[in-house]
This record gives structure tokens, C-alpha cells and sequence, in this order.
């Protein structure tokens, strides 16, 4: 594995680099990226690559679940750095379909560390449970209740952080939104949508039924 990573840097200098040499000089000079991402270190979620962005958009923080810890050193500090000195505007909080994290939370895991970690999505757990109940659901339609119930309560814990808070006392910066990515598809649902919240309007977050019953509520209201 090891050359063929070595093997796939060369053919990026030969075929990405040095004929995009002038941007990638650039900003070698100085980032100045536009959104903070804090994501999820799933393998499968490459945040670049599932939204088509060239390195120096993004500046970067994932973990097991994409969690927002309140005593997390590395996240305050990456948060720091990225709205005092980067001046980013924009952070995505961006959770994931089949998430060994999420199944983890919903099923209980024993490791010691891993453990310790996840208990801070706890009250993702408490809410989904509320959700689901009565409802006979699939474990599939439970763990998407789940992974959408977490981002929510990371962008609340996001938003209870000092600097975070102390910033929307004064303004909308940064704005804050919260994303879904479908491994199984590729595609990235949005919800929570701060460009809504920035202007105003109350920020509706999509729904999370079972695919089913959504299209026959939609078949209803027609």
C-alpha cells in the first residue's frame, strides 16, 4: 500500500500539480481557506473529494463521530485558529451514513478510550431513542435518526463554546451548518442550513422518517 501511495503522489506532481503550478504556488505562500470542516475520520469520507474541493479550501478537523468536545484541547484550538486568524466564516459539522461511530453509540461499546469518547454524544442517543419510539423501525432507519440527532447536538455544543458564543452575541459569523453525507450514494444532505440562519430566517432541518413514510407524507400533501 505504502508504493502505491508514493507511486499516486507522482502522478499527482506530473498530472495536477505542475500544470495547476501557479495556484499551488499560492497558496504555499499562505492559506487562506474558507470553511472549517469538522467531520468524521471515516475512510470513507474525504471531504475533499465528496465536494470536489482543490487543497486550500478547508481547513480540517475529524474524529471518531465527529464530535465537538467541551474539553477538548485540539478542537478549541483548531477553532481558534481557524475564527480568529483564518477568519473563516463557514464551519461544517458533517456526519455520515454507516458509521461505525454512531452504531457504537446506539449498541454500547466497552473499549476504555472509545468509550469515553463516544459518552459525549449521549444526549443524541437519549433524543433519537424519543424519536423512534413506537414507531417499529429498522435498525438502518434508526442509525440515520441517530447520525442526525449527533450532528445536532455537536452544532449545539459548537454554538455553546465561549468563542463561538460570544461572536454570535455580536453578529451571524460564523455561520454554522450541519451536513449529512450518504456513503451508499455520495450525496450530502443538509440539516441544518446556516446560510438560512445568517439572514434571518429559522433554520429547518430535514426531516428524518424513514425514506417510505416521507414519500407517502409527500403523496398526502398533495
Amino acid at each position: 500500500m505504502i508504493n502505491e501511495l508514493l507511486d499516486g503522489n507522482a502522478r499527482f506532481v506530473t498530472g495536477e500539480f505542475r500544470p495547476n503550478e501557479a495556484y499551488y504556488r499560492s497558496i504555499a505562500a499562505r492559506q487562506s481557506p474558507k470553511v472549517l470542516w469538522i467531520g468524521c475520520s471515516d475512510s470513507r469520507v474525504s471531504e475533499d473529494v465528496i465536494t470536489a474541493s482543490k487543497p486550500g479550501t478547508m481547513f480540517v478537523h475529524r474524529n471518531i463521530a465527529n464530535i465537538v468536545a467541551f474539553n477538548d484541547v485540539n478542537i478549541a484550538s483548531i477553532l481558534e485558529y481557524a475564527v480568529v486568524h483564518l477568519k473563516i466564516e463557514d464551519i461544517i459539522v458533517c456526519g455520515h451514513t454507516r458509521c461505525g461511530g454512531i452504531a457504537a453509540i446506539e449498541d454500547g461499546v466497552h473499549e476504555n478510550y472509545i468509550a469515553d469518547w463516544l459518552c459525549i454524544s449521549t444526549g443524541a442517543k437519549e433524543a433519537a431513542d424519543r424519536i423512534a419510539a413506537g414507531r417499529n423501525l429498522t435498525r438502518d432507519e434508526k442509525l440515520a435518526i441517530l447520525t442526525a440527532e449527533n450532528v445536532k447536538l455537536q452544532i449545539k455544543h459548537l454554538r455553546n463554546l465561549a468563542l463561538i458564543r460570544n461572536r454570535h452575541e455580536h453578529g451571524t459569523l460564523p455561520r454554522i451548518h450541519g451536513w449529512l453525507y450518504r456513503v451508499e450514494n455520495g450525496q450530502i444532505e443538509v440539516l441544518v442550513d446556516g446560510r438560512e440562519a445568517a439572514r434571518g430566517r429559522p433554520v429547518a432541518a430535514k426531516a428524518t422518517k424513514p425514506a417510505a413514510k416521507r414519500k407517502a407524507a409527500a403523496k398526502k400533501s398533495r
